[in-house]
């Protein structure tokens, strides 16, 4: 039962989810059709791919990128984990899974050591994972855990432009209006120390 399955997992639902929704239920009043139709259209009336697809969407029924982007990945089959939260929190178990498999697999230790100290900073810390990295939400992002390479794993803080020592990198996030502006390398349990786990708290503390 998927209230079962949600109340075992370690993740939240993923903010956009929720915007996902409200997308799909104001469809039909915006654009005269709802997902379903517009999906049949494009699968009828469209080109063949899907990036053509987009384009099409785009150009022929003036839809912005992301909207054109959503009934693409639909047409493909794609994409439908993030229309309910059910699908979101099932899908999300995959990723993680999919993301520590193979080459990366040794790193899951790692992980699960970071992510249990993110979800014990505060009552309101969450965890909602994406198809390569898992986000930490408290308001907004604050922290994101990426296995980046397969020996290592990269802490990234939403800092703003504040001095850091010299172990936390300049991600250039930002310069781009990025969430996260610094990263800490992990590659062993060594790495995870009071140091970490005090940015960590500093970047959950700045969200509040």
């Amino acid at each position: 039962m998927p209230a079962a399955k949600k109340s075992k997992t370690l993740y939240s639902v993923h903010p956009g989810v929720a915007m996902v929704q409200k997308w799909i239920k104001e469809l039909p009043e915006k654009t005269g059709r709802s997902l379903d139709e517009w999906i049949e259209l494009t699968r009828k009336s469209g080109p063949p791919t899907e990036k053509e697809r987009r384009d099409w969407l785009k150009k022929e029924h003036k839809f912005g990128t992301n909207s054109a982007i959503c009934i693409a990945e639909r047409a493909e089959g794609k994409g439908t984990e993030d229309d309910t939260p059910e699908g979101y929190l099932e899908a999300a178990e995959q990723w993680v899974e999919a993301m520590f498999s193979g080459p990366k697999a040794a790193l899951r230790p790692l992980y699960d050591d970071l992510l249990k100290i993110a979800l014990t900073l505060g009552p309101d810390a969450k965890a909602s994972p994406g198809k390569t990295a898992v986000s930490l939400y408290r308001n907004h992002v604050f922290a994101n855990l990426k296995p980046s390479t397969n020996t290592r794993i990269d802490v990234g803080l939403s800092l703003g432009n504040m001095k850091t020592p010299k172990r936390l990198i300049d991600t250039g996030g930002y310069q781009k209006k990025d969430r996260i502006t610094r990263r800490i390398e992990v590659k062993s349990k060594s790495d995870i120390d009071d140091e970490l786990k005090r940015w960590l708290k500093k970047a959950y503390e700045m969200d509040a």
